[in-house]
């Protein structure tokens, strides 16, 4: 069984995303899964499309997505996405769109389909710092989780998908002083305990 990761490119002037690298430094089996990795640009509507367009080749059984949460202290699995583009700050493209529906067919919200609970508890029993989150933004984390749920719903797939979010890394927070961070190692043994978690609950 294949699990699809996907992680975002640096933005808002970052010149690192923990995520991406977090996900650089993962093995390509995580308990009975094998592991594909996918850069994503931080760009509405590109991120999606390349997602899946990966989705349609790779046919994961899995898909979980990564994203930089800056100002967060917990690795966070989301809940929940909504159907809303609403951007604080530019992507990578200077698009910004504003209180605009990702799709005009999709549900108000879609739920992820992974086993969040058990993540957060998995990540927690390496002794690392973990919640449940129930808002993913409305930036373009939100967007791909959001989008790729939706394409999973209206096709009938048997993939389950979602989203975690993971927060700073030191080296980030130099000129942030206000703002928590944790060692990429310890972000890529949480993501690590997360997949095992993903990996036990498979049907």
């Amino acid at each position: 069984m294949k699990i699809l990761l996907t992680a975002f490119t640096p933005f808002d002037g970052e010149s690192i995303n923990p995520a991406l690298e977090a996900m650089k430094l993962l093995p390509d089996k995580i308990g009975n899964l094998e592991v594909l990795k996918l850069e994503v640009p931080t760009v509405f509507g590109k991120s999606a499309r390349l997602v899946l367009e990966t989705i349609e080749q790779e046919k994961p059984d899995f898909v979980l997505s990564i994203g930089q949460a800056g100002g967060r202290a917990e690795i966070t699995p989301e809940r929940i996405a909504i159907n809303i583009d609403d951007a604080r700050i530019p992507d990578n493209e200077g698009n910004q769109p504003v209180d605009r529906p990702i799709y005009l067919d999709g549900e108000n919200a879609y739920f992820s389909t992974l086993p969040v609970k058990a993540m957060v508890e998995a990540i927690k029993k390496e002794g690392l710092p973990a919640a449940l989150s129930n808002s993913a933004g409305t930036y373009v984390c939100n967007h791909l989780l959001y989008s790729v749920l939706y394409y999973i719903q209206i096709n009938a797939l048997p993939i389950k998908a979602g989203f975690i979010h993971v927060p700073y890394i030191p080296e980030q927070t130099l000129d942030k002083k206000d703002k928590p961070s944790l060692p990429l190692q310890d972000i890529v043994k949480g993501l690590k305990a997360s997949i095992e978690a993903i990996s036990k609950k498979m049907p």
